[in-house]
Parts: C-alpha cells; structure tokens; sequence
C-alpha cells in the first residue's frame, strides 16, 4: 500500500513539473517565438508582425486576452489571412532559454514595452547579422468585447 501511494505521489510531482518546462518552440499552434523565423515568414507573406508581449503564466490579462480573442477560431482566420504571430513571453514560473530571455527582453527595450499585455504591429528589415530595422505600425493591447472587437480595432490600425 504504501509503496503505491508513493509511486502515485511520484506520478503527479512529475506530472505537475512538466508544466513549468517552456522549450524554445512554439507553445501556442501558429505562434512563433524567434524574431528570425517571424521575419523570415513576414518577408515570404509580405504579412507584418504581431508581436505579443505576455506574461503568460502570471498576468491576468493576458490570460484574459489570449482566452477571449487568441483562442477563438474566428481570430485563429483572421491572423493567418493578415499577419505573421510573435509571442514574446515574460514568465516568472516557467523556464525559458537564455537566448530566448536576451532576445525578448532586447525587444521589450526596443519597443519600449512597461506592461503586459502590450501588442505591436510592425515590419522588420534585417540589419546586419543580429540586428533589424523596424517600421512600428501600431500598438494594442486588452480590449473589450472579444474577438470581433478586437479584430476590427486591429483591422483599423492596419489600413
């Protein structure tokens, strides 16, 4: 008996840890999470970017947001008809790469993000082996009414 209860709390300790893991990838289906892909994919779709600035393990409204409009289906059509998606996430419980930390954090100074969530549309033209040029379209955030709110607010700013 007590052997089975410890391989039970074996069980969900590792279970519970796996979920504070972040790799490098994207965690969200159509979200990218390297500045060198989004542009690669921006230039081949002539699409801008929309850059997430997220806290996603600890901001509310970011979980708000992503709940409300980044999960809907009828936002999931309208970003893959109109832009390439960027998260650049700032999570306190979950582990990320160095890399990944360095190159959110350089364009949190950039795009002079101070709170979460904050989403910037913008083109971006390489400069050099590490280094971009980058023409800001317009900047969003929370908004409420869900998804057809937000998407006809992120529609007006990019005419």
């Amino acid at each position: 008996m007590k052997r089975n209860i410890l391989i039970f709390s074996l069980a969900i300790i590792l279970a519970s840890c796996t979920g504070f893991i972040k790799n490098d990838t994207q965690e969200n289906a159509g979200w990218i999470v390297s500045l060198d892909e989004a542009v690669a994919l921006s230039e081949k779709t002539g699409k801008p970017i929309m850059a997430n600035f997220t806290g996603s393990d600890w901001c509310g409204w970011c979980k708000r947001l992503k709940a409300e409009v980044f999960d809907t289906p009828e936002f999931k059509d309208w970003a893959s008809d109109n832009v390439v998606l960027l998260e650049l996430d700032f999570p306190r419980r979950t582990a990320i790469s160095d890399e990944l930390k360095k190159q959110n954090y350089k364009l949190q100074r950039e795009f002079g993000v101070r709170g979460y969530p904050t989403i910037h549309f913008f083109d971006a033209e390489k400069d050099g082996a590490e280094s971009y040029n980058f023409k800001k379209i317009a900047q969003s955030g929370y908004l409420r009414g869900g998804a057809t709110a937000w998407i006809q607010d992120a529609n007006n700013k990019l005419q």
